[in-house]
């Protein structure tokens, strides 16, 4: 895991990495801070075989309010209701996934100012930047890494 280079969160971490510690760590979650549309119409990780039976460790908070795009003002309050639903604290590792690892980052931060030592982020999201093509989720990213993911 790489350390951010300002400090305000415990730091970038690459999606095969995320991968092993949501593997490994049963405590681990994943916040996906994309927007409604992105995670029905894009697509989202998808963790239901590293889970148990009525457990969910894959949460969906808006870090930009769909259709706005405007910053969600409950975003803390909104993160920190799942991971208490979830049964984590503020040393449990979370890691924040967006499309390509800006807003997931600008999330860590915030969960981190809001307590949580152990925030995260996917660094390269969950589609990635754009390749040639000028498309996204080929080059990096979660699902051109061929992590499980799911469509709506």
């Amino acid at each position: 895991m790489s350390s951010s280079s300002s400090q305000d969160y415990a730091g970038d971490i690459a999606v095969a990495e995320a991968w092993a510690l949501l593997s490994t760590n049963p405590r681990a979650q994943l916040i996906d801070v994309r927007c409604q549309a992105e995670w029905h119409f894009v697509g989202r990780a998808d963790l239901s075989s590293l889970e148990q039976p009525g457990e969910e460790r894959a949460h969906c908070v808006e870090w930009l309010a769909y259709p706005q795009m405007q910053p969600n003002p409950d975003f803390v309050a909104q993160a920190r209701e799942v991971l208490d639903e979830a049964g984590a604290d503020t040393d449990t590792p979370i890691l924040f996934l967006c499309r390509s690892g800006a807003r997931s980052r600008a999330a860590a931060a915030a969960m981190t100012r809001a307590g949580y030592a152990r925030a995260y982020n996917v660094a390269s999201g969950f589609e990635g930047d754009l390749d040639v093509h000028g498309h996204r989720g080929s080059t990096a990213g979660w699902k051109a890494a061929g992590l499980p993911w799911r469509q709506s």
